[in-house]
C-alpha cells in the first residue's frame, strides 16, 4: 500500500464531516424526540451478535449481506448487524418479556457486504420503530403514520406511499396448491411484472381456470385506491382471507388519507417486498424523481416465534443518511459562539462555565495561538469591562 492510498476508506464506506455530521445528529435527535412523543422507548442493540441470532426470522434473507467473524474468546461465529429489526424483536421476546403492547425505537449503524440502495453505501444509519403485541389494524395505521411524520421532521418532499398485502398472493398460491418451487418462480415473475412469462408459467401449472385467472391478474392490479374495487371483482371466488386483506388495505388507505391528505397512495397487489418474513400489510415511501424507496415497513407477526415467543409485530425502518441527503432543510449555518481569551482570571473561568451551562457555545483561546473569533466560528467575544466579563459582538 502506497502513501497516496493508505488513508482511503473501503468502497461504499463513508464518514460524516462538519457540517454534515451536525445535520445528521440534529435530524437523529428530532426523530428520536418524535418517537418518544408517540410513546416509543429507545433501545440500543449491540453492533455484533452471534450469527444464529442475527440470521433468525427476518435475518435469514440477510445472510449474504452480513459480515462474519470468529469470537476469539470461544470460537463461535459472530456477525456484524446488517439490519436491526431482528435484534429489536429479540429484545422484545427475551429481554423485556412484556405481555401487553411494547413500542420500541432505535437508531444505529448497520454494515452491508454489498452496496444497497441508490446511494451505493454499505454503511447505513438505520432508524426505525416497532410495535409488538397488537394484531389489529390500528397498530398498522399508527406505524405508517409515524413513518410519515418521521419523513416530515426530516423535511423531505411529500412522499408517495406504496401499499400492498403479502397475504393475498400467499392465499392464492395456497388455494392453487403450488409447491415451494412453483410459488417461488411465480413470485419472481410477479416482482418483475413479466406478463408474458407469467402467462407461460401459469399455463404449465395444474390449476383450475379460475385459479389461473386470479393469480395472473395480480400483476395488473396496481394504481390508485380504485384498484381495490377492481380487485374485489377480479378476485371474486377467492378464499375469505383475500377479501379480508383487501378490506385491511382499504382501511389503511382511508386512515392515512384522513391524517395525511397530501400523501399520494398507490396500491400494488404484486408488490411483495419482504415476502418471506412479512405476514400482512406492507408499505414503502418514495419521493418524486427517486426510484428507490426511502422508508419501508409492514407486519411481520411470525418473527418472535423463532425466539420462543410469537408476538404480533409491525414496524418501519429508513436510512438517516438518505433522509438528510434528500432533505429540503438548508445546510447548517455557521454555529456561532463566544470566544473567551486565553486568560487565567478566575472570574473569566466562572463566566465561561456559566455561559456553557446556559447552552452557549464557548471556545477558550489558547496561549501562543492566533485566537481570531471569526476564524474559530465565533460571532461574539468575552471582554473585561469595569472589572466584569461581558459578551459583545465580534
Amino acid at each position: 500500500m502506497t502513501d497516496s492510498n493508505r488513508w482511503l476508506l473501503p468502497e461504499g464506506i463513508d464518514e460524516a464531516l462538519p457540517p454534515l455530521a451536525e445535520r445528521l445528529e440534529t435530524c437523529r435527535r428530532r426523530i428520536l424526540d418524535l418517537h418518544h412523543s408517540w410513546g416509543y422507548e429507545l433501545v440500543m442493540p449491540p453492533f455484533v451478535e452471534y450469527l444464529e441470532s442475527l440470521l433468525t426470522g427476518t435475518g435469514h434473507g440477510l445472510d449474504l449481506q452480513t459480515f462474519k467473524l470468529t469470537d476469539q474468546l470461544n470460537g463461535r461465529l459472530m456477525g456484524v448487524r446488517a439490519d436491526m429489526t431482528p435484534q429489536v424483536a429479540r429484545i422484545d421476546a427475551h429481554r423485556l418479556k412484556r405481555e401487553g403492547v411494547s413500542r420500541l425505537c432505535y437508531a444505529g449503524t448497520v454494515l452491508h457486504t454489498r452496496p444497497d440502495g441508490f446511494a451505493g453505501s454499505r454503511s447505513l444509519l438505520q432508524l426505525g420503530a416497532e410495535l409488538y403485541g397488537h394484531a389489529g389494524l390500528a397498530s398498522d395505521v399508527e406505524i405508517l403514520r409515524l413513518m410519515l411524520e418521521t419523513l416530515a421532521v426530516c423535511e423531505v418532499d411529500t412522499p408517495c406511499v406504496d401499499l400492498g398485502h403479502v397475504g393475498i398472493f400467499r392465499s392464492l398460491a395456497a388455494d392453487a396448491a403450488l409447491d415451494p418451487e412453483q410459488e417461488t418462480r411465480l413470485f419472481d415473475l410477479l416482482q418483475r411484472k413479466a406478463l408474458p412469462e407469467i402467462r407461460d408459467c401459469l399455463a404449465q401449472l395444474p390449476v383450475s381456470a379460475d385459479q389461473r385467472r386470479r393469480l395472473g391478474v395480480l400483476a395488473d392490479l396496481n394504481g390508485d385506491r380504485d384498484t381495490l374495487d377492481r380487485a374485489r371483482i377480479e378476485l371474486a371466488g377467492a378464499d375469505d382471507a383475500v377479501m379480508i386483506a383487501l378490506d385491511a388495505l382499504e382501511h389503511l388507505a382511508r386512515a392515512v388519507q384522513a391524517s395525511h391528505p397530501d400523501v399520494v397512495l398507490h396500491v400494488d397487489l404484486a408488490e411483495l417486498r419482504g415476502y418471506h418474513y412479512h405476514t400482512g400489510l406492507v408499505f414503502a415511501a418514495y419521493l418524486p424523481g427517486i426510484g428507490q424507496e426511502v422508508a419501508r415497513g409492514g407486519r411481520y407477526d411470525d418473527i418472535g416465534r423463532v425466539f420462543g415467543r410469537a408476538r404480533p409485530a409491525t414496524g418501519f425502518s429508513a436510512d438517516l443518511k438518505t433522509l438528510v441527503r434528500l432533505s429540503r432543510c438548508p445546510e447548517c449555518a455557521a454555529p456561532g459562539g463566544i470566544l473567551a481569551p486565553a486568560d487565567p482570571d478566575p472570574d473569566l473561568i466562572h463566566a465561561v462555565v456559566d455561559l456553557r451551562r446556559r447552552g452557549e457555545r464557548v471556545i477558550q483561546g489558547l496561549d501562543g495561538q492566533d485566537n481570531d473569533a471569526v476564524a474559530l466560528g465565533c460571532d461574539r467575544v468575552l471582554v473585561k469591562t469595569n472589572n466584569q466579563w461581558t459578551v459583545v459582538d465580534a
